[in-house]
């Protein structure tokens, strides 16, 4: 019986007046109640929480289809004014209507048809709720005009603490960018902030102070220049975009362009960088034609020809800004200079062009529905690295990568967050995934078969929100493998699987221990003299047997792509367990 049962059913039993006993239970409710999805969850979470990560009724019952977003930027007091005009299409009967915006901007005015919507805060959260029409059509077109203003979060660690951040290039120029992937678009714009809110297209008109330049996502279409001294820089999106890739980048910029000969034909390629940082960028940047290459090759054709590439040079480190790529590696290569992997070959690449290029497929074209899943989008581009070091310095220089970042895991808590609470999972979802698929790889054993995944994914969920379980199915059912117990046990539960072996007279006896339930992996071993790998089918239910040819009981050894922990058992009596 949950906390709330156990109230009111002590309520009703107590001697008090039928009304007072009615009031006393109705404020019991409002205090205790937690949305459905927190209970099923398991945590605590309050309905904020709820509000922010799920669909709630007032957002199932319709669809963004295009957004016309115009901000104005003051970088002299940290301060924006703005209205977002808001195309939606009526799939139910229509309700109030949930726009989120964060603390401390302020929605003014809200208006449709020319005419005032009223509206309220729910409080002690980021959700307003519009009390829109009630004779909307269904399958209509309206569009909503949001009007607000405020001074924005500023992004303390930005970008992995996100909002505004205002700063100065090293000229003392003004330099202001946006990063907010899970905090989430509306600490700066209002607007449907969740990932299955992808409008098909969207307009970018940011109007920063002369001699500003911004640069957002997609093309730029125009630029009008005011007599007040300000610039409206306007961009369009003409494919579908995720709220948080949605980007300002202003500052003392230059361009220059390049184009990439892609499977789609000609791609422009645009490059805007801090004027004084142009020589060192043109150098750098000539890396992402090879990186192009490498993953049209692996993943298929860039996802969003229409709107070109576009790296855009940060005062922060980098960010995945769908056609926009934030970049802030200080045109070294390496994350920072650093080879996160140990292996050398971190240090032949440039982190954040490849990482953060990589999600253009994995996050971008493909993106999640809920955070909890935020493994697809950073499991997925973490491996990309692993595939762009293979593609450049061979296969062996590739799983070398993989292997040497596993020393990054954590292996606490699962990679998978709770549904429905704006809630991700563990920072394992970048290292553990990566290697989870690389393990995978091995399994399927065939590689043509495993780049035809890797492609099929791109094409099967082209420019769709997609849940995890849908990555599996399509995995499971083109490798012709049952990996159901490998993705339960890597991206539900903390720990790895642990392979119990022990060799007596010439046998291997073995089994799998793991949380899930009769776990069954194969697994690559050397079961003869010939140094090459053969499957054997360990289960976490019972021991198996097999008859090893091998002139040392030493020689033994299991193939070390896969992610897992070995166990020589000791004890021979466990044989029989």
């Amino acid at each position: 019986m949950n906390i709330l049962s156990k109230l009111l059913n002590f309520l009703l039993l107590q001697n008090f007046s039928k009304i007072l006993r009615l009031s006393l239970l109705v404020a019991m409710i409002s205090l205790v109640a937690i949305p459905s999805v927190a209970q099923e969850s398991g945590v605590l979470a309050t309905k904020a929480d709820s509000l922010r990560g799920s669909i709630t009724p007032q957002r199932a019952w319709w669809d963004v289809v295009y957004y016309d977003l115009n901000v104005t930027i003051q970088p002299q007091d940290s301060a924006i004014t703005g209205y977002n005009n808001i195309t939606y299409r009526v799939e139910k009967a229509p309700r109030q209507m949930q726009i989120d915006l964060q603390d401390p901007l302020q929605i003014d005015q809200v208006k449709q048809n020319g005419k005032s919507l009223s509206f309220h805060r729910v409080k002690n959260s980021y959700a307003y709720m519009i009390d829109v029409p009630s004779d909307l059509k269904k399958d209509s077109l309206y569009t909503l005009s949001v009007y607000y203003h405020g001074r924005p979060k500023v992004a303390q660690n930005p970008p992995w603490d996100g909002g505004f951040i205002w700063a100065q290039d090293s000229l003392d120029n003004n330099w202001v960018a946006t990063a907010n992937q899970g905090l989430g678009a509306s600490v700066w714009w209002p607007n449907k902030d969740h990932q299955t809110a992808e409008p098909d297209s969207m307009s970018i008109n940011i109007t920063v102070p002369d001699p500003m330049v911004n640069v957002s996502n997609g093309r730029l279409r125009d630029t009008t220049h005011h007599d007040n001294g300000m610039t409206t820089w306007s961009w369009f999106v003409s494919n579908p975009i995720n709220n948080y890739n949605v980007a300002v980048n202003a500052g003392n910029y230059v361009n220059f362009t390049k184009t990439f000969d892609g499977k789609k034909g000609p791609l422009d390629l645009s490059y805007w960088v801090l004027k004084q940082d142009l020589d060192k960028a043109k150098k750098q940047f000539q890396q992402v034609k090879p990186m192009m290459r490498c993953f049209e090759d692996w993943f298929g054709a860039y996802p969003f020809y229409e709107d070109s590439f576009k790296l855009v040079q940060t005062p922060h480190l980098g960010m995945e800004h769908q056609s926009a790529v934030a970049y802030g590696n200080g045109f070294k290569n390496g994350y920072m200079g650093e080879d996160l992997s140990g292996t050398g070959w971190g240090l032949k690449w440039d982190f954040i062009i490849i990482h953060e290029s990589g999600h253009e497929w994995w996050g971008n074209n493909i993106t999640g529905k809920d955070i909890a899943d935020m493994w697809v989008h950073e499991g997925f581009t973490s491996y990309s690295e692993s595939i762009y070091t293979e593609c450049r310095f061979g296969k062996e220089a590739g799983a070398e990568y993989s292997r040497g970042l596993r020393s990054r895991i954590q292996n606490k808590t699962p990679i998978t967050g709770k549904y429905g609470l704006n809630n991700e999972g563990s920072g394992d979802m970048y290292y553990k995934a990566h290697n989870m698929l690389h393990m995978i790889r091995q399994i399927v054993a065939n590689d043509s078969t495993w780049k035809h995944i890797l492609r099929g994914l791109q094409n099967e969920f082209h420019h769709q929100t997609v849940t995890a379980d849908q990555v599996e199915r399509y995995i499971i059912e083109h490798s012709g493998k049952d990996l159901d117990d490998v993705f339960d046990q890597y991206l539900h539960y903390a720990d790895i699987p642990s392979f119990q072996y022990k060799i007596k007279e010439g046998v291997l006896h073995y089994r799998w221990k793991a949380d899930v339930s009769q776990f069954d992996m194969p697994l690559e071993a050397t079961l003869n003299d010939t140094s090459s790998y053969e499957f054997i089918y360990p289960t976490s239910d019972h021991w198996k047997r097999a008859e090893l040819k091998l002139d040392e009981p030493a020689d033994f050894s299991v193939n070390p792509n896969y992610y897992i922990k070995k166990d020589n058992v000791q004890k021979p009596d466990t044989l029989n367990r």
